[in-house]
């Protein structure tokens, strides 16, 4: 692990001679533009009909904590974990839950939601987790595009299920849960039932595993299909692989779960591929800097993976405590949205003991990308790290397609065995990301540099990334056009140093009326999740458009910097 000193206030980046442009690093194909990993391939389970589940528990390891509540300290240990996902499969099979048939998770947080994830699949059902804070009308719609049979969920959002027409499972937050109350009851019969040897389906490696949603390179949300043979591939080539580059033991870590479960990156890390290694996870359902701390302390806490609002209020907080209390931390990751240069300096100064790294992942690649890795003598802490095993690029020129060797910065293309099936019902839209021969267009701006670490430049997506939640335009933009005042609507986003990026709505409104800023943002506020509603509103003539109707969202930029 690379350490600077805590006078450091400029990112120290190993330094090597300029590399002839002619004489390209054997990990780069100038014939075919083809960038390789420089990590040797690792062997992928050849098994046609193995799950992620059985996968992730067939190895062995010494872990006794798999997951702990940070409030109440409920635990639930390794030993307990596999008995406890099949019995719940169990409870599934037998309420009706079948192969095939998909289980909305709609929950926060808590030890129990890798424990229903994992026993869906486990079923051969799917699941499509979903944000707790989301609205009425986007849980509505995603029953309805998903044809979900069964959700578990939070106490707050039964009723709005049951009129969805589907049943609920509310799912307490700890196991310190009192079954004799109603409200638990199902949930109790299902971790209790005695149905343990239920008949499983054959499950295939190209079976659909998780429906899991995102923004893709343009327009609105939709439903990424990963399978359980790319959730195989996620947990060797992103979690596994990252864990036996590091000398100490994985049964020695704790990581801190406060990227949500829900979302790729914690989905990738706290519900699957941490349990293959034995390493205990404490959850935490919010972000609270005080209990943050206390909980990186009372639980000797070593990995932090995280987004940079997160870590900009960790850094901040860290500053009053001069660090004492986060002594037990060896490494921060940071990732789902890009970090700041300064916010890396201000990390490297005030948790000098503390190995930064970044990566890259998309919904699409199921977490699979890049990853960082320092050591004393080699770190690089601007870059989003190197390629994965097992995976291909190529840096495309996004005006003439042609491939582009390192240095230059063009759009980035990935080959790997984790990327996505396809999208849910939507084959034009999976086309146009993975085409024939394989490769999923990113839609991120990025170059490789002499030694292979690649950097993120700009995105060609039109995606919004608040707090490491991605918000699609499209999404803000059919529900506020919808409203009686408003003629014609366009979404983008603005800077912000402690989100990263907000939504910004740019309305034309109807002859005559006198609709206001706050009336837009309170008729949007009332029918989406909080961290989607927009946070200024701009009245135009007209929306920048190209003659076949595409928004101009880099001239809707534009007028944004003048207007504000």
């Amino acid at each position: 692990m690379a350490s600077t000193s805590a006078e450091t206030t400029q990112i120290p980046i190993k330094s090597k001679k300029t590399q002839d442009p002619e004489k390209y690093p054997d990990w780069y194909s100038p014939e075919t533009g083809i960038y390789h990993s420089k990590y040797p391939p690792i062997s992928l389970p050849t098994d046609p009909f193995l799950d992620v589940v059985s996968f992730i528990f067939s190895h062995q390891h010494n872990g006794v904590s798999a997951l702990v509540d940070s409030s109440s300290g409920s635990s639930i240990s390794y030993s307990e974990l596999f008995p406890l996902v099949k019995s719940i499969a169990s409870g599934l099979h037998h309420s009706g839950v079948s192969q095939h048939d998909v289980v909305l998770v709609l929950l926060p947080n808590s030890i129990f939601f890798p424990v229903v994830f994992l026993s869906t699949l486990y079923l051969g059902a799917i699941v499509t987790p979903m944000s707790p804070l989301s609205s009425t009308c986007e849980i509505k719609k995603r029953i309805a595009d998903c044809n979900v049979k069964f959700v578990f969920t939070v106490s707050d959002k039964i009723d709005q299920i049951r009129s969805c027409g589907v049943n609920p499972i509310l799912v307490p937050e700890t196991r310190n849960f009192d079954p004799t109350k109603i409200e638990y009851s199902e949930f109790h019969k299902l971790v209790t039932n005695d149905f343990l040897d239920f008949p499983r389906p054959l499950i295939s490696q190209q079976d659909v595993a998780a429906i899991m949603y995102s923004s893709g390179t343009t327009g609105a949300s939709k439903g990424a299909l990963v399978t359980h043979g790319n959730l195989i591939s996620m947990v060797e080539l992103f979690v596994r692989f990252e864990a036996f580059q590091y000398e100490y033991p994985s049964t020695e870590n704790v990581y801190l779960a406060l990227v949500p479960m829900f979302h790729i990156y914690g989905m990738a890390l706290f519900v699957m591929g941490l349990f293959s290694l034995g390493t205990t996870v404490v959850v935490m359902k919010r972000f609270f800097i005080n209990e943050v701390v206390e909980a990186i302390e009372k639980f000797k806490v070593t990995h932090f993976p995280s987004v940079p609002p997160l870590l900009c209020q960790l850094i901040a907080k860290a500053k009053c405590v001069d660090g004492c209390k986060l002594r037990s931390l060896k490494q921060i990751c940071c990732g789902a949205a890009p970090t700041s240069k300064k916010l890396i300096e201000d990390c490297l100064k005030t948790l000098p003991h503390v190995d930064f790294i970044q990566g890259y992942g998309m919904t699409e690649t199921t977490a699979v990308g890049t990853r960082g890795f320092n050591t004393a003598s080699l770190y690089n802490y601007t870059s989003i790290g190197l390629m994965a095993p097992n995976t291909q690029a190529k840096i495309v020129d996004w005006t003439t397609g042609s491939p582009l060797p390192p240095g230059k910065s063009g759009e980035l293309w990935l080959r790997c065995p984790a990327i996505m099936k396809g999208y849910l019902n939507n084959v034009e839209a999976t086309r146009l990301t993975i085409d024939e021969e394989g490769w999923l267009h990113t839609g991120d701006v990025v170059y490789f540099d002499q030694d292979g670490y690649l950097y993120l430049s700009d995105r060609l997506k039109e995606m919004i990334k608040y707090k490491g939640f991605q918000i699609a335009p499209a999404d803000l933009e059919a529900v506020l056009i919808c409203h009686p005042e408003i003629l014609d609507v366009a979404v983008t986003s603005m800077l912000d140093e402690e989100a990263g990026e907000v939504p910004v709505a740019f309305v034309v409104r109807e002859n005559g009326s006198t609709l206001t800023k706050k009336a837009v943002m309170d008729f949007l506020a009332q029918q989406v999740a909080p961290y989607k509603k927009v946070r200024e509103v701009i009245f135009t003539q007209s929306i920048p458009k190209s003659p076949a109707g595409k928004i101009l969202r880099r001239e809707l930029k534009q007028l944004l910097t003048s207007k504000l």
